[in-house]
């Protein structure tokens, strides 16, 4: 089997403005590594600006999708107003939507059969909180988000798992490296087990919760950690470290 390629998505969130966005483009777009593939989540209004200035090399994701083609839901994108736009990637489940916009499990895995099936490949985001890690759940919450899913979808080829605890979100607190590292191979081993051992050695699996260019080097050294969902720190320069961070 190949081996998984590297991958490094940076959610820039609702952040930014054509001009620092500009600055950001002008860094990846001289400082590619094809060993790595390179995602940047633009707010839904610059996707267009992002898409046209960004190298071909690298790629461009939505933070959020919806569950159907169109219709009457005010403020929402379908995938295929995002293939229209020549969009590849979208970030879906990512812990702000579930806790802050309320999105349950079954519309997470609802989002993600739908971007799946219109040729979307899909950031599905995964995490606990700080108190369910406190009180024992990691376990059952991750696999309980990442069950509603697998009974969602079928192919999980264009499917990365990002699992982000809530509570090193931004927070400045990371998991260690053996803590990330312990939950990226319980979340294989159930892929084996649940889907197939093929699915669990193809899926990549990426690790989301302050990342920085000074933890980046040992997270990336644990076998199952595939590579990063950065959100703060892809706004800086260091962004480019931790695209590098197996180098």
């Amino acid at each position: 089997m190949a081996p998984r390629k590297f991958f490094v998505g940076g959610n820039w969130k609702m952040n930014g403005t054509k001009a620092s966005m500009s600055e950001i483009i002008d860094r990846l777009n001289s400082n590619k590594n094809d060993q790595v593939e390179t995602v940047c989540a633009p707010p839904q209004s610059y996707l267009e600006f992002v898409k046209s200035r960004l190298d071909a090399s690298l790629f461009v994701a939505a933070q959020n999708c919806y569950k159907v083609e169109k219709g009457a839901f005010t403020g929402e994108i379908s995938p295929a107003m995002l293939k229209d736009l020549g969009i590849t990637h979208v970030i879906l489940g990512h812990s702000e939507r579930r806790h802050v916009f309320g999105e349950s499990d079954e519309l997470v895995a609802e989002k993600v059969a739908h971007a799946l099936a219109n040729g979307l490949v899909v950031i599905a985001c995964i995490g606990e909180k700080l108190e369910e890690r406190e009180a024992g759940q990691t376990e059952a919450v991750n696999v309980r988000q990442l069950t509603a899913i697998k009974a969602a979808i079928s192919d999980w080829k264009n499917v990365v798992i990002a699992y982000e605890p809530v509570w090193a979100i931004g927070t400045g607190k990371t998991a260690s490296p053996e803590q990330a590292q312990e939950v990226h191979e319980l979340l294989r081993n159930w892929l084996a087990k649940e889907v197939s051992k093929e699915v669990a050695d193809s899926t990549r699996i990426i690790y989301g919760g302050s990342v920085s260019g000074g933890n980046c080097k040992e997270l990336a050294k644990k076998p199952d950690i595939d590579g990063f969902l950065v959100g703060g720190a892809s706004l800086k320069p260091e962004f480019v470290d931790i695209i590098n961070a197996r180098n």
